[in-house]
């Protein structure tokens, strides 16, 4: 019997801990067959000297958008801007193009207020650079958006007294006007009149993004939020992810989250105890190896950055001692959640302040009592700011948190100076996480942060942001090993594929990356390049000429 590929000559790092390296692996029909000894004498229809290069399983980024930044590179982009004036120059010189399209919107990513000092573009500003296109400009949190005065009145909320949705605000001045600034599901009410995007321009988004994720060794993602909702793109997004794998041109396994809002309810026999859901009773863990469904995505509170984050305490230096809020009132949550929850679905809860992880948690200790636990694991998307009474409760209910070390660099100094010396040391746990025996996965929430896996784990060694100084409590820091652990075997059960990923042993899918050297070993992983990155034993990228399809 030969072998499809055979790749040798390698330092692997496989992460199983009952046979942590090797020097050799067998692939065939897209799975680890086996290591060293298990294949020698074997032939192969492929064989490939690495050259002494680390072969690692592949990484698993378990909370992105794909469709969202697969858009920001196909749409004008405000992300490398230094100052307020080059943003509107963006705006300015996009305008005609945008006024001639098919919707006659101008909408464009990547503004971050902190990188000018917390400083917004005026209304008059935004006017001035788009004259009567109506922009949507998406704040990199994702929790905020910059709106023109052309827009407010497209969508009728430009007058004083114009409500706001629940969970969302169009902020106004001290006369009742609008500012330009819009949060949380307040953006809803804008995305409608440019909304539902074209399934050809979302496949396209989809196929730019998923080949940027290989080039950075990622083989599997998991989508946080698609089909609804303010970060949803339509209401056949998926349809968007099931054309680009039929057209061999999604590039990593993708996990996809409905939003909340997505679902409907679903009929059946009395006795089913069924809910809400998707047509023909679908729910999480449909799909295939490439192509799958997971959790619900619900969103409780908002973001840090732009402190809508519901916390116990007040945000420091605030002038209003502001709590931050819920996106929706809990007893409703509540009531949706269960919903879903007994019709199949897995939940991940968007909660980032410590009051939303306590609504998060009382909400699946109750779900998981009553229903028992699901096949894949119940998760707070986030966890920022988490007690340590919270931390036992999370360990004890198996439920998967994800945190994101790419907020570190460009909005640490910022989160730390909104929570104070005491909640900082909460933040963004990591191995507190590990020690106590929470799931964690790590994730990047592309396109809000950085989605460079290398430069993420660097984060989790380092925790060092934008000043030089350690974000949070200098204990969360993490060895290398752990580091990749997060992206890989952590990620993987925390996705509920610990059984098909996330370690290179026999039977397991064929997801690997080929490094220029040893994670364990650089004193600074963002040296290292991604050489190639195989999904089930293919090349989706590759700079080895011997790994080229």
């Amino acid at each position: 019997m030969d072998l499809d590929l055979v790749l040798h000559n390698a330092d692997i790092i496989t992460m199983d801990p009952a046979r942590p390296s090797a020097h050799s692996l067998g692939v065939l029909h897209g799975r680890v067959v086996g290591l060293d000894g298990d294949i020698a004498g074997l032939g192969a229809r492929h064989a490939v000297d690495l050259g002494g290069r680390t072969l690692v399983p592949g990484f698993i980024d378990a909370h992105c958008h794909t469709p969202w930044f697969g858009l920001g590179l196909l749409e004008p982009s405000v992300d490398g801007c230094t100052t307020p004036a080059e943003v509107l120059a963006v705006l300015a010189a996009a305008a005609p193009a945008a006024a001639a399209g098919d919707d006659g919107w101008l909408i464009s990513s990547g503004f971050n207020h902190d990188r000018f000092g917390g400083q917004f573009p005026s209304l008059a500003e935004l006017d001035a650079a788009t004259s009567a296109v109506p922009l949507f400009l998406r704040h990199n949190s994702g929790h905020q958006a910059l709106v023109n005065t052309a827009a407010l009145k497209t969508v009728g909320r430009f007058e004083p007294g114009s409500p706001d949705p629940v969970g969302g605000r169009i902020v106004r001045d001290w006369q009742g006007l609008p500012t330009g600034v819009v949060e949380e599901t307040a953006q809803e009410v804008f995305q409608q009149a440019f909304q539902p995007r074209p399934l050809s321009r979302l496949q396209r988004a989809v196929e730019e993004a998923t080949g940027i994720y290989a080039s950075q060794g990622i083989t599997s993602f998991t989508d946080a939020g698609i089909g609804a909702g303010w970060i949803g793109q339509s209401p056949v997004e998926l349809a968007a992810f099931q054309r680009a794998a039929a057209a061999g041109t999604l590039k990593a396994r993708a996990q996809l989250m409905p939003v909340l809002d997505a679902l409907k309810p679903v009929h059946g026999h009395a006795t089913d105890g069924l809910g809400t859901g998707l047509d023909l009773g679908i729910h999480s863990g449909f799909g295939s190896e490439l192509l799958s469904l997971g959790p619900v995505k619900v969103f409780l509170d908002g973001s840090l950055l732009s402190r809508t984050a519901a916390v116990t305490e007040p945000y420091c230096h605030h002038p209003h001692g502001s709590h931050g809020y819920f996106q929706e009132d809990p007893a409703q949550l509540r009531e949706r959640i269960e919903a879903a929850y007994r019709s199949g679905w897995a939940v991940a809860a968007h909660a980032i302040g410590d009051r939303a992880i306590d609504l998060a948690l009382d909400l699946f200790e109750e779900l998981q009592s009553r229903y028992g636990r699901n096949a894949l694991p119940n998760r707070i998307e986030h966890a920022s700011v988490v007690r340590p009474d919270q931390l036992p409760r999370l360990a004890e209910a198996g439920i998967a948190v994800t945190p994101q070390s790419s907020f570190f660099a460009e909005g640490g100094d910022n989160m730390a100076a909104s929570l104070g010396e005491e909640r900082s040391a909460w933040a963004y746990r990591a191995a507190s996480f590990l020690d106590s025996g929470t799931m964690v996965a790590g994730s990047s929430d592309r396109p809000v942060a950085d989605g460079d896996v290398l430069r993420g784990m660097q984060a989790y060694v380092d925790r060092r942001t934008g000043s030089g100084r350690v974000f949070g409590n200098p204990d969360e820091r993490l060895s290398r090993h752990q580091a990749l652990g997060l992206y890989t075997t952590s990620a993987a059960a925390a996705t509920g594929a610990a059984a098909s990923k996330g370690a290179l042993s026999p039977g397991k899918l064929a997801d690997a990356v080929v490094l220029s050297g040893s994670p364990l070993e650089a004193s600074d992983l963002t040296d290292l390049t991604v050489e190639a990155t195989l999904l089930g034993g293919a090349p989706s990228y590759s700079r080895i000429k011997e790994l080229q399809s």
